[in-house]
């Protein structure tokens, strides 16, 4: 830092800064569940509120759709299934279908509200992927503007990737299971 910066808060010191003082809550862990289980879990409570309240913008038979309390961009919507269920290979078809189908309206919505130019979906599949509340199963819909990103390419111009795309490749090729007869029916 410079020493007239240091001196006079509040000079200019030629970074931008974004401030998003909402997310300490976040950060702190308020609104996690201090365990796994389905009644201290937020997903699992949410469903049993007014959607007003809670913040939810859709219900399906199986899945719902709720704005994310901590949103990395505004539409930020988590789409949950009502069942208290951590990975995405444990949901039923219909689960699958439902979260599925509902991610699509959601994105249709979205676009027409706000007019993004993208979307980042994605679920977090356990704490060390970065889920917040990995007990429970959330599909992420992130709209995206041109100019928004996260901090790594903004701030030092670089992504992690821990191994070469040949080598990551060869390995899941290595892995996907062959297609079975009835796969290739038509």
């Amino acid at each position: 830092m410079s020493e007239s910066a240091a001196e006079h808060p509040g000079v200019p010191d030629g970074l931008e800064r974004l401030w998003t003082p909402h997310r300490m809550v976040y950060i702190g862990g308020q609104d996690k569940p201090a365990d796994s289980t389905a009644a201290s879990c937020p997903f699992c409570t949410i469903p049993a509120r007014d959607d007003a309240d809670a913040l939810i913008v859709a219900r399906g038979s199986v899945a719902y759709v709720v704005l994310n309390l901590y949103p990395y961009n505004s539409g930020h919507l988590l789409v949950c299934p009502y069942r208290h269920v951590a990975d995405y290979t444990e949901l039923t078809p219909a689960e699958v279908a439902e979260v599925a189908e509902l991610t699509r309206t959601a994105m249709r919505v979205v676009r027409e509200v706000s007019a993004p130019h993208g979307f980042n979906l994605g679920m977090n599949q356990g704490e060390v992927a970065g889920a917040g509340i990995a007990a429970h199963l959330h599909q992420h819909v992130v709209p995206r503007w041109a100019g928004d990103a996260n901090f790594l390419p903004v701030v030092a111009q670089t992504k992690a990737l821990p191994q070469l795309l040949s080598q990551t490749r060869d390995l899941l090729a290595a892995a996907w299971p062959a297609p079975t007869p009835n796969d290739t029916e038509e």
